[in-house]
């Protein structure tokens, strides 16, 4: 289960990519917007719409919780890009990763035109 921002263009547009490539496959990940008014986090491991928002969040099929850049590459192996996630956790590449994620995981809502409100509550 892969939680995501439906108001983030530049979220949407890579899960619309990734859902495109699972195409013949639509079971193999599920992807939950947390955007829409019924989201509960109690049915995805407690994580709240808060959380969510802060950073990826991806629920394997062991049912573990993985964040930040370890979403990212739980999620790619899940949809048949298992390289692109070893590369990402890459040791020499891991550190560079996750600087680059932080950057943006802090200025998403600014660099897409949303303010500090939709870190609580809901985006309008």
């Amino acid at each position: 289960q892969v939680l995501y921002d439906g108001l983030c263009p530049i979220c949407v547009t890579e899960i619309r990519f990734l859902q495109f490539l699972q195409r013949n496959r639509p079971e193999k990940v599920h992807f939950i917007d947390i955007a829409l008014p019924g989201y509960d986090g109690t049915k995805y491991k407690d994580i709240t719409y808060e959380m969510a928002m802060k950073e990826m969040h991806v629920i394997d099929k062991k049912d573990k919780v993985h964040s930040g850049v370890p979403a990212f590459a739980v999620m790619y192996s899940a949809i048949g890009l298992g390289w692109l996630g070893r590369f990402m956790m890459w040791s020499p590449m891991r550190p560079l990763m996750v600087k680059s994620y932080d950057i943006f995981a802090r200025n998403r809502l600014k660099w897409t035109g949303r303010g500090e409100e939709c870190t609580t509550g809901r985006c309008e």
